[in-house]
């Protein structure tokens, strides 16, 4: 097979150990398409899988991180319709994005809007299939509820933002640091109750708010110690959806508040989903959300772009946490 060029993960550590580096080009199985890559989006799992700690599901490169991505198809398997050679697409991955190229099932590409560059499209999958799932499908979040979402300003935050607001949210809550906290009002997303973690208490600010009701659903990609705050946060039936766990895998909570509320904890990841699973979300997103993106009512937001070449440095960057929205890494032409 003709090599391409790939970002390699060359040994669990720093992001010093990611290089570029030479290997085979895909090729499409019947049902695939071979897409050439502009741009592929970073996410936290990336710098999990860096360090060891995250392994690839099966079928998915073991050494070659990506979730998401965005390019031309090039190639399609035999058994293929609908998509063809030429096709701008998007796509949710099991790894493998930042390459110049990546084998996709069929049915998980995407078309990319007329109106968005490779860079925007790529910031979208991964953050919005995230949360549209989280909020739709697992919260069954419906039009009149308040929604409360952690770390607001990152990539599913900043998607859970845009989402709660356009499935008819009677209030958007959100935790962020200051920086982000202004960041997201000079986007325009919608936030209307913005609360500084680092200086308030968010139950506290949370009851004052909802004058002691709480809030319908809860995104938390915080995780660890905020399960019993968040608990204190829900109103009787409500759901707190854990996607992230930036805090820590392990929490204490009082579970009588569980019980007397009669409240939901539930956790969600799409990595470790099956195929079948993923293209059926991808089919909802298709249906429900792409028509979004066209009309304009949802949009990615990036914060920063960095030439494949140093992804390392969007590694380090990512790691500092001084990002609002999404983290974008180019390959050949990503604009």
């Amino acid at each position: 097979m003709v090599p391409m060029k790939a970002i390699r993960i060359t040994g669990p550590g720093g992001p010093d150990v990611l290089r570029l580096e030479e290997v085979p080009d895909p090729e499409p199985g019947p049902e695939d398409v071979v897409v050439d890559v502009r741009a592929a989006a970073l996410n936290r799992a990336d710098l999990l899988q860096r360090q060891g700690h995250y392994p690839a599901p099966p079928g998915a490169p073991q050494d070659i991180p990506g979730l998401e991505a965005a390019g031309v198809v090039s190639a399609v398997g035999e058994r293929v319709r609908g998509v063809e050679p030429g096709d701008r697409v998007m796509a949710l991955l099991g790894g493998g994005g930042y390459a110049e190229r990546v084998r996709v099932p069929a049915g998980m590409a995407l078309p990319v809007p007329a109106m968005l560059s490779f860079v925007e499209a790529a910031a979208i999958p991964e953050v919005f299939f995230t949360a549209y799932d989280a909020l739709f499908r697992q919260a069954d979040f419906s039009v009149g509820e308040s929604v409360l979402v952690h770390a607001a300003g990152g990539g599913v935050g900043t998607a859970a933002l845009q989402l709660a607001r356009v499935g008819g949210a009677s209030a958007v809550l959100g935790t962020a640091s200051a920086p982000k906290l202004e960041g997201i009002e000079r986007e325009g997303l919608p936030l209307d109750v913005p609360i500084d973690y680092r200086s308030e208490a968010f139950d506290q600010v949370v009851a004052e708010r909802t004058g002691g009701r709480g809030v319908d659903v809860i995104l938390d990609m915080v995780g660890g110690d905020y399960l019993d705050p968040d608990l204190r946060s829900l109103a009787a039936l409500g759901r707190v959806v854990i996607v992230g766990l930036l805090r820590g895998r392990s929490a204490e909570a009082d579970l009588g508040r569980l019980l007397r509320g009669r409240l939901r904890v539930l956790g969600t990841a799409l990595r470790s989903r099956s195929a079948a699973e993923k293209l059926a979300l991808t089919a909802e997103v298709r249906e429900r959300l792409l028509p979004l993106f066209e009309r304009g009512s949802l949009r990615a937001v990036v914060d920063r772009t960095f030439p494949i070449a140093q992804a390392a440095a969007a590694h380090a960057y990512m790691e500092a946490d001084e990002n609002l929205g999404k983290i974008v890494l180019e390959v050949g032409g990503g604009s």
